[in-house]
């Protein structure tokens, strides 16, 4: 065993051990979200594994031009590597609570004593090590695909071939192959198993719900979301209550994957059913895209349907039982289809009633919602009968109209607050009102953004492997670290996993958006008139009543 362990330290390379460990020591400063020792065990061991892979690279591509090598032993150099990267992990260990710190206190949360060292340290060895065995098994595949391809062509083209083919069949294997098809048949299990789970959400007796007994769409069917999206939200009394004035009941409705067969049935069939309910005779009536998962955030509805007195109706249709991170990830196209589909046949509809009697119509979506309302609406489809306007909240970074309209923000508005143009389309703010901007005025259409400088879903940049984010500059966002720093590769690394841990963050921060953002945004889309003293106190309402609930994007 002793000889084994000492075969294995002499066979890892010198440079890539260097490496390995400023990668691990980086990766333990702050990025957007606060991580627990789990989390930041793994990050850092596959970042000690990427510059590991780094180190391999560079002293390949050294050997392969045929420059002289360093002379020495190996095994001395790894043990001298080895000592010094042990110091410098202590140190930046020794500092890692006051990093997450540094977050912690920006978001109201409770400080830690420690980072739990020894358990980061443990859990980063064990990441290493398997992301190393992969490594090499993908250097075995290298060379066999190379040394078969030597009998036909030279030797160094063979491996330039191989190392191609090699990275081509990993990439398909895993990505094209195994993780798309994992996907899809989750996604297929989950749906035939969330028909048969009972979630004890009592079916409607009010024959003016989805899935009543009256309604065209079954209870059942709607699966565990779209139940809680039909039997949550305020009641009319509930409304009369707080505005000490009559309301009426909000219409919602929605249809799950297991109503209908196609995304066209699907829609078709919300289309019929918001006939039935009334919907159209509503003031305001919401298209909204859910996330993967076919969550709605109560946050954005429950604040609307308080607004304006309970006279909206709201349709939702879901596509997925995925997380949105995993869709936005490896299928960022993932239910455009399905928000194209409803929003085709809902406008269509509500284009052939008369302009006075109609309610007004808005799109929302949080998410991969946001990403597949912002797409389901084409501009010179609707230019000559808008829709009234949209919110949209923790937009992905995969969504092209909000990078592009980023992108051409003033230069003076920092990229997490943009201020686009003259303010008469598109506005954008945080946990602090942003959208009453002095000399603006709205157009007929009002698109505003809701997101937070700290949501990692919004601001994730591939490009950040190779350059600083623009969001890093400063000034930055109030809920952003100071301490944070850019490092090329790592700081990618770090965002991929603040995306995937995004939902974890308290309400009103990272990608858990809090009920008093979503009353301002609403109050601006709807141009809603409401006493300030009166907003205050709906806010108020909502943070007693509030729980962070994020976890279902």
């Amino acid at each position: 065993m002793k000889r084994l362990l000492l075969h294995l330290f002499v066979s890892l390379s010198t440079s890539g051990l260097a490496l390995g460990f400023i990668f691990f020591a980086a990766s333990l400063t702050p990025s957007l979200m606060p991580r627990s020792f789990f989390v930041q065990g793994a990050l850092s061991g596959i970042a000690a594994a990427a510059g590991y892979l780094f180190g391999v690279t560079f002293t390949c591509l050294w050997k392969y031009l045929e420059l002289p090598m360093p002379v020495g032993r190996r095994l001395a150099g790894n043990i001298v590597v080895c000592g010094l990267g042990a110091i410098l992990s202590v140190l930046v260990l020794w500092r890692t609570a006051d990093w997450q710190n540094s977050i912690r206190d920006l978001w109201h949360m409770e400080r830690v004593d420690t980072a739990e060292p020894f358990s980061v340290a443990f859990v980063a060895i064990v990441a290493f090590f398997i992301a190393v065995l992969i490594g090499r098994l993908f250097r075995l595949t290298c060379l066999f695909l190379s040394e078969w391809l030597s009998r036909f062509v030279p030797r160094r083209v063979s491996q330039v071939i191989g190392g191609i083919l090699a990275i081509a069949l990993f990439w398909s294997v895993v990505n094209g192959i195994l993780l798309r098809a994992a996907l899809h048949l989750a996604d297929r299990s989950f749906q035939r198993v969330d028909a048969l789970l009972e979630d004890g959400v009592p079916m409607p007796s009010d024959p003016a719900k989805t899935g009543s007994a009256a309604s065209l769409v079954t209870w059942k069917g709607l699966g565990r979301q779209g139940r809680s999206f039909i039997a949550s939200g305020p009641t009319a009394a509930e409304i009369s209550d707080f505005w000490k004035t009559p309301a009426r009941e909000p219409l919602r409705t929605y249809v799950g994957l297991n109503n209908a067969e196609t995304i066209e049935e699907r829609a078709k069939l919300a289309l019929e059913e918001m006939k039935r309910q009334g919907a159209f005779e509503r003031s305001l009536l919401v298209i909204i895209a859910p996330t993967g998962t076919g969550w709605i955030d109560p946050a954005a509805m429950d604040t609307l349907e308080y607004l304006h007195h309970g006279d909206v109706a709201s349709v939702g249709l879901q596509y997925s039982y995925l997380a949105s991170w995993l869709s936005l990830l490896v299928e960022p196209e993932y239910g455009s289809a399905s928000a194209r589909a409803l929003f085709r046949d809902v406008y269509g509809y509500w284009t052939t009633l008369p302009r006075q009697k109609r309610p007004k119509l808005y799109l929302h979506g949080l998410s991969l919602g946001a990403l597949n309302s912002q797409v389901s609406a084409d501009i010179f489809d609707i230019v000559a009968d808008p829709f009234q306007g949209a919110l949209w909240s923790g937009p992905p970074f995969a969504s092209r109209m909000w990078r592009e309209v980023t992108a051409a923000r003033e230069p003076q508005s920092p990229a997490w607050l943009p201020r686009f143009r003259d303010g008469s389309l598109i506005r954008f703010t945080s946990q602090t009102n942003q959208l009453s901007i002095p000399g603006a005025s709205w157009g007929p259409i009002r698109i505003v953004y809701l997101q937070y400088a700290s949501d990692a879903v919004t601001f994730f940049d591939p490009n950040s492997f190779y350059r600083e984010p623009a969001w890093m500059r400063h000034p930055r966002g109030p809920d952003v670290s100071p301490s944070l720093r850019w490092f090329p590769a790592l700081t990618m690394l770090q965002l991929l996993v603040d995306v995937a841990i995004a939902t974890s963050a308290p309400m009103g921060f990272g990608h858990v958006y809090a009920p008093a953002h979503y009353i301002d945004g609403w109050i601006a889309v709807t141009d809603a008139n409401i006493d300030a003293e009166r907003v205050e106190a709906l806010k108020r309402l909502f943070a007693q009543r509030s729980a962070p609930s994020g976890g279902n994007d």
